[in-house]
């Protein structure tokens, strides 16, 4: 699938008058962090005044779910704070929401509730806000969920922001499409690739990504970016999480890059990887009659 999109110029509307923008490769010149882990402060700052600047009416609201305590690794508590946004935060585990009172307390503009986001009538986006005066076109929406991320945003209908700011798993390659099962109890994730799909069906497409999140606006709203290309090979470069497995013409496995599995810490050990016995670890070509015995015996046993 082309990942690149060729945009015409943008034209002024009635009573606008919009700067042409200036072709460039990404936005990575604009990561910032207050609250923010990987920069994301900065980019959706930089990304709300692009759309502002374009003439977008922002209504100053904002919603995050797999919100914690609206402070650490938020991606959208500096626009409380410093743009006067209202936030609706959103967060399942009960020892977090208390820490989200407590942080919050005397806030106005912070919403806190305590659910669980999921991808059903009885439990989505959707029925959550319903709750809320947040309106249906909204500014900026963050998920992370660590898991059904992509199911979640999958099943909001009714509600529209302009900015989707969504977490990826940064283990899986640009090239893999990989979305977990939809299900509570799973925790996997999806691939960039795979998100990316899921935005172009919902009308968005992707303008920036830090280690972890990916970063969408409205398709029309694309092309005020300036961006030369925004396939995920442009705009995402970073590897360092990422852990490659390959192996030799004998068959030994081998494990390079970040062989280390990157929230439990452990090391992933080619030894605990490898598929054939060490007495079979040879060209093939090479097994005598006992290895190639040896090699049908296991070979059947794989098959079945």
């Amino acid at each position: 699938m082309d990942q690149t999109l060729q945009h015409a110029s943008p034209r002024a509307t009635a009573g606008t008058t919009l700067v042409e923008p200036k072709p460039r490769r990404d936005l990575n010149t604009h990561r910032a962090n207050t609250h923010s882990q990987f920069g994301e402060d900065g980019l959706i700052e930089h990304a709300l005044g692009v759309l502002r600047d374009a003439g977008a009416d922002l209504t100053g609201w904002c919603v995050e779910f797999g919100a914690w305590d609206a402070v650490q690794f938020s991606n959208t508590r500096r626009l409380i704070d410093q743009q006067g946004y209202t936030g609706v935060f959103i967060e399942a585990d009960a020892r977090r929401h208390r820490e989200l009172l407590e942080r919050s307390a005397g806030i106005e503009r912070i919403i806190p509730i305590h659910a669980m986001v999921g991808f059903t009538p009885s439990d989505s986006l959707d029925t959550i806000l319903d709750r809320t005066d947040c309106p249906e076109r909204f500014d900026v929406l963050s998920i992370d969920i660590d898991g059904n991320d992509y199911h979640a945003w999958a099943a909001v209908e009714r509600y529209r922001p302009r900015l989707v700011v969504i977490e990826f798993n940064p283990t899986i390659p640009n090239s893999i499409e990989f979305v977990q099962a939809a299900d509570p109890r799973v925790m996997h994730g999806a691939s960039l690739a795979a998100l990316t799909g899921l935005a172009r069906q919902r009308g968005y497409e992707l303008i920036a990504t830090t280690s972890i999140n990916a970063l969408y606006v409205e398709r029309e709203s694309y092309p005020q970016f300036g961006l030369i290309d925004n396939s995920l090979d442009a705009l995402h470069t970073d590897t360092s999480m990422l852990t490659y497995l390959f192996h030799g013409y004998d068959g030994t496995v081998f494990v390079g890059g970040h062989a280390r599995l990157i929230w439990h810490k452990l090391p992933i050990a080619a030894s605990r990887c490898q598929q054939l016995p060490g007495m079979l670890r040879a060209f093939p070509r090479r097994y005598g009659p006992l290895r190639r015995a040896l090699w049908n015996t296991l070979k059947k046993t794989r098959n079945r």
